[in-house]
This record gives structure tokens, sequence and C-alpha cells, in this order.
């Protein structure tokens, strides 16, 4: 090895010797934090620094005398001085005596995109979407912040809830199973007090517009209306005017009831089970009127008795009954429609019968709302009004006019398209 090679070899070592002074410690901290903030850096106030940690830095820049306790000292004179003693930089020194650097501006943007995609994930997520109440509840989710600081285990746990409520309403079973079917076999998931289950019920609160449950007997009751720890018995649904085929239970008990112009009340036992039933061949798609309140059948029955069109009722927020009959007609090939009160509640319930079932609406538009006020120039504010996924202008009219109207104040009009269906269903004989 030659003279010239040997020198380079040491010089790298010596230098390195120089830079591990303990007394040049606390000057490759101070670098380290100001490196590692992630923003530029052209100067760097070091100390305070006593008189052997001066001395070690005025020798590193070659100063002619002590530099001040608390110096401010350019980087690219330190960064000149590194080089000349070692032939590395700065970084390259800091982060072998002191530890990696980091960015900490760039771990605040990550951090900071990472929530921005979450919030923006909640908000377009299909169920909040196809049931605009809960962008409230995504409101209060983002304001209430991350889980643990975690984007990651938050969206975790508004998965999980978001499974839960498109899962909903349950099939009448208990909390327990309906966890460990809906939660890949997690029984305990929604048990009283978890962060998932308080997360969900506060969703449900949003959703039939109630404060959220306070006492376990509470919690229960909301549970219960949204069909989970139900009975198949007390979950039921009325129904008229269907005439199926099939010598099923459910497709006898209807014919008999719709023969006698009577409206069938079915459980959800029953719908559940409903043995061999098809819907006539005649028309297609077959459809079914559904609406929300009971005195719209009563009135559809008085009127045509044992020929009334199929019509489903829901009484209100569907239940499992409703649901799972809906769900039924539709994949024996009917076609759903769906009318209920045009106030908050009405519009909620509606985007959630058509969300859980694939109806679509029938008379709900912005330009049937303003028709029906028209018609009924008085009565109470609708409530909350929160959007109708089917139509973005009823919310804004039903905002504008500032009034609720009864589904049975057109009864008229919903009677008159029952009238067409049942000519349809029952043309008149010219035999």
């Amino acid at each position: 090895m030659t003279t010239e090679d040997t020198a380079a070899a040491t010089a790298p070592a010596l230098g390195t010797t120089t830079l591990r002074r303990p007394e040049l410690l606390p000057v490759w901290q101070t670098l380290h934090g100001r490196l590692s903030s992630g923003r530029p850096v052209t100067r760097v106030r070091l100390g305070p620094l006593d008189d052997s940690q001066r001395e070690a830095l005025a020798d590193l820049l070659g100063l002619d005398r002590l530099p001040d306790a608390r110096p401010v000292v350019a980087l690219a004179r330190i960064e000149e001085a590194v080089s000349e003693v070692s032939g590395r930089t700065v970084r390259d020194v800091v982060a072998a005596l002191v530890g990696p650097l980091g960015d900490r501006a760039g771990e605040r943007r990550r951090q900071e995109d990472e929530r921005t995609g979450l919030w923006t994930w909640l908000a377009g997520h299909t169920t909040v979407r196809a049931q605009p109440a809960l962008a409230d509840w995504a409101a209060s989710c983002r304001a209430a912040g991350l889980v643990g600081g975690s984007a990651d285990r938050t969206r975790t746990l508004l998965t999980d809830a978001l499974t839960v409520l498109a899962e909903l309403p349950g099939q009448a079973e208990p909390l327990p199973v309906f966890a460990a079917r809906v939660l890949n076999g997690h029984t305990h998931a929604l048990d009283d007090g978890t962060p998932l289950s308080t997360l969900v019920l506060r969703a449900l609160a949003t959703l039939y517009d109630t404060v959220p449950p306070q006492s376990a007997a509470e919690r229960r009751a909301l549970w219960s209306r949204a069909g989970v720890a139900d009975d198949e018995l007390s979950s039921t649904v009325l129904l008229a005017g269907l005439h199926p085929l099939g010598d099923g239970l459910l497709a006898r008990l209807t014919r008999l009831c719709t023969e006698a112009g009577q409206a069938t009340a079915l459980t959800l036992a029953q719908v559940r089970s409903p043995g061999e039933l098809t819907l006539p061949a005649d028309s297609a798609p077959r459809v079914v009127h559904v609406v929300e309140n009971p005195s719209i059948l009563a009135l559809a029955l008085r009127r045509f008795g044992p020929h009334c069109p199929p019509l489903v009722c829901t009484s209100g927020w569907p239940n499992s009954a409703a649901v799972q009959l809906l769900r039924l007609l539709a994949d024996r090939g009917a076609a759903l429609r769906y009318h209920g009160d045009f106030d908050g509640e009405g519009i909620r319930i509606a985007a959630y019968v058509l969300e859980k079932t694939g109806a679509r609406p029938w008379r709900m538009t912005a330009t049937d709302y303003r028709s029906a006020v028209a018609r009924n120039p008085r009565g109470p504010r609708p409530g909350r009004v929160t959007g109708a996924p089917w139509d973005p202008e009823l919310a804004d009219a039903m905002a504008e006019r500032a009034l609720a109207v009864a589904e049975e104040l057109v009864a008229d009009t919903l009677l008159r398209d029952l009238a067409a269906a049942s000519r349809q269903e029952h043309p008149p004989d010219h035999a």
C-alpha cells in the first residue's frame, strides 16, 4: 500500500474521532432535532454550551476564539467543517452519531392526508349515501376524532359499524348471534359498552332522530327497533291483494285473505318459512305497491275489496318482517314501489326502504310534494329533513315550503294509481 493510500484510509478515521468528541454531542443532538423537522434549515442555534463544548466547537469550525454559550451557526459552515475532517455530510454524521433522521413535517402531512382520506371515505360510503340521515352521524364521528390517534384503527371500527348498519334490520336473533353472523364470528363485538356497539347505536339514534340511549333498557329497545333481539311473532307486516301460487302456508294465507277482501298480518316466522310461493306470470314484472301507513291499506281494501292490487304496509319504520317480505317478493320477481309521508322522518324511512329492499319511489318527488302542498297549504313543520337520494330537489323543496304532508292527505292520488293497477290485474270480462 502506498503512502497516499494509507493517508486516504486513515483520514476518515481521524475525522470520525474528531466528530465523536463527547463535547460535540450537544451539537449533533441539536442538529438532529432541526434536520428531522422536515423543514429547510439554514442556521442553527446551539447551546447553552459549557466551556469545553465551546472549545470543541471552535476547534471543529476553526475559530480563533471561543463562540458564545448560545451561538447561532450557519449550517453551511458546519457542513464545510464536517466535510473537511471526514468527507461526509452533516446529515450522514448526525444519523450515525445520534440516530436516523425523521421528517416530522412530512409525517404530519401524511397523517393529515390519512385523516382527510378517512373522513372522505366515510362521507362517501354507499351506506351513508343511501341513507343521507347518516351524514350527521359521519360528521359526529369526524368531530370525535381518531380512535387512539390512529386512522387505521378508526377505519377498522367504522368499517365494522357500517357492516352492521348494512345488515339491519336484523332477523329477530339474539344480539350475540347477530354479531357472530355479520362480524366473522365475533360474538361479543356488540356487547353493551363496547366501542362498536356505542358507535352503531349512535348511528341508529341519528337515523331514527332520537336521543342516544343512556340506559341499558334504552339500548335494548333501540336494538329491538332495528330488528335485533326481537322475536319472530311480535314482528309482523300487513299485506293485501296478493294472489300467489303455491301450496305453502304464506301463499294459502294470503290467497284466503285476499279472496275475502281482508289484509293478512304475517309474522316474521311465516315470512321466513313461506313454503311454496310464486307470483302469477301474467304480468312482468308484477308491481307491488308499498305504503307507510295502515290507513292507506285500509282505504284501499274498503274501495277495492277482493280486487285490491298487491299492497304492503310497513307501519312506519319497517321491521324485520316487513323487510324480509319485501325482499321475498322482489326475489320472486315483484317490482316494488314505495310511498310514505312527506316529512323528515318519512323521507328517512323511504331512503331506508329503498336501500334495504331495492324498491323504487312512488310519487315521492319534489314535484309530487309541491303538488301535495298546493292542495294542503296548512300543516305541521316537517322536522329534521335530510336528503332524498332518489331526488336531490326534494329536500330543498321541503325546506323551502316547511310543511309536512301526511300520506293520508294524498290518499286519493294513491288510490287512483291503485285503481289503474287493479284494472290491469282484473280487466273487465267482455265475453
